[in-house]
């Protein structure tokens, strides 16, 4: 693997911050994805999922529910142990972004409305991430030793 790409994806000066940063953030985040993909912890399942975002004009809606599930879910696990983590954390920021702006936005800013605010926060950690990279106790520090 060519040394400035691995030391781009896999280098982070963080230290603790990130692993306070990543774990919950992850786990909030693979929790919505389990809702998605597989109706846990009260939620639709993909087909439920796939349904409603077809309602709003995400279409095709199975295909957006995989993708939405399936990003908040296994990049959420990633972000908890520090895999992949900058990659993980843009597919994240990604999804959150569209979720602000397709079913959040319309609603305002806070939460009692549906509005943006969690989505927005989310959005911000997980930029923040993929910014400073996984830090200190992270898997990404085993595929990048300083030379």
């Amino acid at each position: 693997m060519n040394t400035q790409f691995a030391k781009a994806l896999f280098h982070s000066n963080a230290g603790f911050s990130a692993l306070i940063l990543r774990v919950p953030v992850g786990l909030v985040l693979a929790a919505h994805g389990a809702q998605k993909l597989f109706g846990w912890f009260g939620g639709y399942g993909l087909e439920g999922t796939a349904n409603w975002l077809a309602s709003i004009g995400l279409e095709p809606g199975y295909l957006m529910a995989l993708l939405a599930g399936g990003a908040e879910f296994f990049g959420g696990l990633a972000l908890v142990l520090g895999l992949l983590t900058r990659p993980a954390a843009v597919v994240a920021a990604f999804t959150m972004l569209v979720a602000i702006f397709s079913v959040h936005i319309g609603n305002g800013l806070f939460m009692s409305n549906n509005g943006y605010e969690y989505a927005l926060t989310l959005f911000v950690v997980t930029v923040a991430l993929a910014i400073q990279g996984a830090g200190r106790f992270a898997v990404d520090n085993l595929f990048h030793k300083e030379g």
